[in-house]
């Protein structure tokens, strides 16, 4: 990405980053700012409910997960104040039921962490017909597997054992590979 996206970028430059990782998104924060943006930074989703009230910008980075809250809260609420707001959610636990509750909520793409500034700037300004270039790595066949167990184990409301029977494994088995670090 070149360091100048104001055409690219539009009249209003106003970015909304939400992150409760502080040095992530300060980070991020000044990467966005050297590619044009103007972004200002909440580390949860009241502030950034506020920081929406006050001024809805043209566009948002938002973490799925924060400590008091979903991300599609601000994404349900920047949406409402300005339709034409681009959002890039982002989370560390790409599931596709989160992908597609967060599309269906109004945001424009969605990105799994870590996302790098200059894939979410791509994302940001991308132009609607055109698709998203694949993935450069892309999710190995055990980390697919991982985010599915994660993804019912967290329906199931954080209970083994209904976990294990709605996927037909054994608790136990189940119980190893929840207490592992997810693979790459």
């Amino acid at each position: 990405m070149t360091d100048d996206n104001s055409a690219a970028i539009g009249p209003d430059p106003s970015l909304l980053l939400v992150d409760d990782d502080e040095a992530f998104v300060t980070r991020l924060g000044r990467a966005m700012e050297r590619r044009g943006f103007a972004p200002r930074i909440a580390t949860s989703v009241g502030m950034a409910r506020e920081m929406v009230d006050a001024a809805a910008p043209a566009y948002a980075v938002v973490d799925l997960r924060l400590e008091d809250g979903s991300g599609l809260d601000v994404v349900d609420a920047l949406r409402s104040r300005r339709e034409d707001a681009r959002i890039v959610v982002l989370t560390g636990y790409g599931a596709i039921a989160t992908a597609v509750a967060a599309v269906k909520m109004g945001a424009t793409d969605y990105l799994s962490k870590p996302a790098d500034a200059d894939e979410i700037t791509t994302a940001l300004i991308a132009q609607d017909s055109t698709l998203p270039p694949p993935p450069e790595n892309p999710m190995s066949a055990d980390r697919v597997r991982w985010e599915h167990i994660q993804r019912v184990f967290e329906q199931c409301d954080r209970n083994v054992s209904e976990t294990a029977r709605r996927l037909h494994m054994h608790r136990r088995t189940l119980q190893r590979i929840l207490a592992k670090r997810g693979p790459r």
